[in-house]
């Protein structure tokens, strides 16, 4: 335990510098709170500190410009500034292993790194999406430090890419053990919502798996139904418009697509761990959405010479304008499409990569085309090679 001066900074956040944590640290700096952001990443912290964004988040850009300039939002490596600020919120990727077993430890090894900097009566703030029972683990071990902190289990639920509205505009789960570290956390974040959705941390642990397998599953739903379709010779879209067209019950049914990034296949996997690997239906919705790649190229080798053709795979995102490839199915693709076709020629608009080409050169070198992530700037191709579009981007079907 620290015997740092009292807090200099209304929040800390752990692991600050991502995709979570800067959002936000900057949605928290607007409502005027001094924010510190600490990060292991000193090159992510370098790029904060110039009060530019390590990646692209909407809306994000110039309220961190006027947030760094103002002083009311830095970003450190150092670990003593956990103890800055008695509200420290913690922000760190919950992988599942190569045997989609949850990693118990990886916020308690985010703790266990600037340890000796906790102080008493800090309020600790689980961000991260945790194995239920991790909340509970944190506080065993602020205790065993000796360490008298209050804890709460607060879930991010932003999409990728709308954080800057999200932050303020969805309802925030709060959960806490005691009243006192439940009042704590629900102030801090009436800064950001007055919508505050009280639980008991292993309800909150639980509601937040629940939210990213129910999309998961839902996403695996319209892949299975896109493949029924599809394999009939019918158009799966036609068949989804007059499924939902002014009919709310079902409105959510999605178009098919990869299913990927780094939160619903891992968030689904640690809830059937939680649930002793006795879970059927998040288990048959890997097997759908991990096996779309494959089912899409077995759809190419029916239509196309593969061994003889060039394949272009456009966007190798995660999703739609994004700029993120973390568990991109599209790069699963590429891996299938190098055994089977003569070359496979890969362009993003957003994603770093050098291995990818601009788009022109992908679409005159290739005999066909993929559209794997759907960016906009492919909705309206000038090309007369054929373009594969399972998502409907294009407005001419999706069969395949």
């Amino acid at each position: 335990m620290s015997d740092e001066p009292p807090p200099a900074v209304d929040v800390c956040i752990v692991g600050g510098c991502g995709r979570v944590g800067l959002p936000l640290g900057i949605a928290f700096a607007t409502r005027g709170l001094s924010v510190v952001l600490y990060d292991l990443n000193a090159d992510a912290v370098d790029t904060v500190n110039a009060a530019t964004l390590p990646f692209a988040e909407a809306g994000a850009a110039a309220p961190l410009a006027e947030a760094v300039a103002a002083g009311r939002l830095r970003a450190t490596t150092d670990p003593a500034a956990v103890g800055l600020s008695a509200h420290l919120v913690v922000v760190v990727g919950t992988p599942v292993d190569e045997h989609l077993n949850p990693d118990l430890g990886a916020v308690p090894r985010a703790l266990e790194r600037c340890a000796e900097h906790l102080r008493d009566g800090q309020l600790v703030v689980l961000r991260s999406t945790v194995y239920p029972g991790v909340t509970a683990l944190t506080e065993k071990l602020l205790a065993a430090k000796g360490v008298h902190a209050d804890v709460a289990f607060c879930p991010e639920r932003i999409a990728e890419g709308h954080a800057m509205t999200e932050l303020f505009a969805l309802p925030q789960i709060v959960a806490a053990r005691t009243p006192e570290a439940q009042a704590r956390a629900e102030r801090l974040f009436r800064h950001l919502t007055e919508q505050i959705v009280p639980l008991q941390p292993e309800e909150a642990e639980l509601a937040k798996l629940f939210t990213n397998t129910w999309r998961y599953i839902k996403f695996a739903t319209a892949n299975q139904f896109w493949m029924m379709a599809n394999d009939v010779g019918l158009d799966f879209a036609r068949i989804r418009h007059a499924v939902a067209f002014d009919y709310p019950r079902a409105a959510d049914l999605p178009m098919p697509g990869f299913a990927a990034g780094p939160c619903l296949f891992k968030d689904t996997m640690q809830l059937a761990a939680f649930n002793r690997n006795n879970f059927v239906l998040g288990h048959s919705a890997m097997l759908i959405n991990e096996g779309l790649p494959l089912y899409l190229v077995s759809r190419l080798e029916d239509r196309f010479d593969l061994a003889t053709s060039t394949v272009g795979i456009l966007g190798m995102a995660f999703k739609g304008g994004s700029d993120d490839p973390r568990e991109s199915l599209a790069y699963k693709l590429r891996k299938i499409l190098a055994l089977k076709a003569r070359e496979t020629l890969c362009t993003d608009p957003y994603v770093v990569d050098e291995r990818l080409l601009d788009l022109d050169e992908v679409v005159r070198r290739s005999d066909l085309l993929v559209i794997a992530a759907p960016h906009e700037q492919y909705a309206r191709l000038d090309t007369d090679r054929p373009v594969i579009d399972m998502w409907g981007l294009t407005g001419q079907g999706v069969r395949v």
